[in-house]
């Protein structure tokens, strides 16, 4: 059985050359032409000596993903949907913007969190994605990108990851960190920490291992001020609560390697919109660490109750925090007319629903006095 090596972070590497007598130095070499080059031919690799080449011929391969669909918005985004076995489906999205070149990752076939407004969730959970299946999606959106944009040798098409993709990255740890320290590495793809973010619904106790293990930027799914309401919107807080997730956020700080939490919260009308809601954010993070604030339209699904808040009270929203002197952005939505957005991807893959088929999660509408949701 051959070994994708797609499968190693640079420590991985080192282990399985050593195990078969080859020096440290074949690793960068290997490194250098898989993930520099996006070369799978091992007899493409000159300065490798030619029995080295044979070995990797019989033994190895670098093994990516069958594409299934790939779809082009009007405004430059890039989906590809990948095959990865057993009738299961992920999603990788490209996104092209004037100072940076993103690219939205997958983590799991699925994910198990089931937040109200996201239409992976709803689909149900397949399973854990291996790092080389998370690594592949970096490497085909690199090296598709890079021929299609015609940059030279060494120039990167993709500036920034963000871990946002189907699934929730930390309930994948084992695999996701060794993907994470191939994205970092000077002889892979050479990202800075500041641009690779990961982003979870609150995993505390994992947010911790990460500080320790890989800091990378985070963002935090936020979507409510109070446990109440987040407990209906994001399930995982029941477990746990705002308390919690915010004390986590603040030890993450302490090995982060920006100076901020990016808070994630999707702006669902007639939920979580009204400005009671952001004069509780506020009351809630107000001197309690450095933190912005991430706001995001609803993209809608099939199935899904719920509405996209007017832009006015968006803006109105966003108003009040910047008047509180938290940084706010509204994000752009993007690649929407092919599914793309956030909360959007899902595949084309079988419906694993355990709730009623069309069943959605019953979310109060938003009554007008402080707390709005209790």
């Amino acid at each position: 059985m051959t070994t994708n090596l797609l499968e190693f972070d640079r420590s991985g590497l080192l282990d399985w050359f050593a195990a078969r007598g080859e020096k440290p130095f074949r690793a960068r070499q290997l490194m250098h032409w898989v993930h520099q080059r996006g070369e799978r031919d091992f007899a493409a690799m000159s300065d490798l000596a030619k029995p080295l080449r044979a070995w990797l011929q019989r033994d190895a391969e670098v093994a990516t993903l069958p594409v299934q669909t790939c779809r082009r918005s009007h405004d430059g985004t890039v989906k590809w949907l990948f095959d990865v076995g057993g009738g299961n489906a992920v999603e990788s999205v490209f996104i092209p913007e004037a100072s940076r070149n993103t690219l939205c990752v997958s983590s799991q076939a699925g994910c198990a969190i089931g937040c109200a407004f996201c239409s992976t969730g709803a689909q149900g959970f397949s399973r854990n994605l291996s790092t080389a299946e998370i690594v592949a999606q970096l490497w085909q959106a690199e090296f598709t990108m890079r021929a299609e944009l015609g940059l030279a040798a060494g120039e990167r098409a993709i500036s920034n990851v963000v871990m946002m993709g189907m699934g929730e990255p930390l309930q994948n740890y084992s695999a996701l960190v060794p993907a994470l320290r191939l994205m970092l590495d000077d002889d892979a793809y050479g990202l800075s920490r500041r641009r690779v973010t990961v982003s979870t619904s609150g995993m505390v106790r994992m947010m911790d291992r990460l500080a320790l293990d890989c800091p990378v930027a985070l963002a935090v799914s936020l979507h409510a001020p109070n446990d109440a309401l987040r407990d209906q919107l994001v399930p995982l807080n029941r477990k746990h609560p705002l308390d919690e997730l915010l004390a986590a956020c603040e030890r993450y700080l302490r090995h982060a390697p920006r100076d901020f939490i990016t808070f994630e919260y999707c702006m669902l009308d007639g939920v979580n919109d009204a400005r009671e809601h952001a004069a509780e954010l506020v009351a809630l993070l107000r001197g309690r660490f450095p933190c912005k604030f991430n706001l995001i339209p609803f993209n809608p699904f099939p199935g899904s109750a719920l509405r996209r808040s007017p832009a006015a009270r968006v803006a109105e929203f966003a108003a009040v925090l910047v008047d509180a002197g938290f940084v706010t952005t509204v994000r752009k939505t993007r690649g929407d007319d092919i599914d793309a957005a956030c909360g959007q991807l899902a595949g084309d893959v079988q419906d694993r629903l355990t709730r009623r088929a069309g069943a959605t999660i019953p979310i109060r509408p938003h009554t007008a006095q402080p707390g709005g949701m209790r």
